[in-house]
């Protein structure tokens, strides 16, 4: 299941189902299985967890909380992969900057999110060429190409 939450602004109804779409394709093209909260939160709420687990303290596009890393109390519930917060404000700039719809963007960060999740990573240059080449096919598959 992909639940999306919006903190401060309701998202339209193509928004939420083309967030959950992007993550759900990212996960059939994985061949993985699992459960995936996504939230778009506020600027401020993005700057302060980027702040405190990153030790990054400015606002970011999109941050992810996969369930296997760090310690927990209870443990992670069976199949839960993880949650992934978009910052709208930063979408809405990066969709203008780029020439392409919100919906695109919002849906580029949700399949970054969830390529994060399941262990992608783009910190070196051959990881990110693989990392980049999924999140193409993938939105190519969803039908959000630039």
């Amino acid at each position: 299941m992909i639940e999306v939450l919006s903190e401060d602004q309701a998202l339209t109804k193509e928004e939420e189902e083309g967030i959950r779409r992007a993550c759900q394709t990212a996960l059939e093209m994985e061949n993985a299985q699992g459960d995936i909260t996504v939230l778009v939160a506020g600027a401020e709420h993005i700057r302060a967890l980027n702040r405190d687990f990153r030790q990054v303290d400015r606002v970011t596009d999109v941050l992810t909380f996969p369930s296997f890393e760090g310690e927990t109390v209870l443990g992670t519930p069976e199949g839960y992969l993880g949650d992934i917060m978009i910052c709208r404000s930063r979408a809405v700039e990066q969709a203008e900057e780029y020439g392409h719809s919100l919906s695109r963007e919002l849906a580029f960060l949700a399949v970054h999110g969830t390529l994060h999740i399941l262990g992608y990573d783009h910190m070196v240059p051959e990881e990110e060429q693989v990392m980049r080449a999924r999140q193409r096919d993938i939105l190519e598959r969803i039908g959000e190409t630039r």
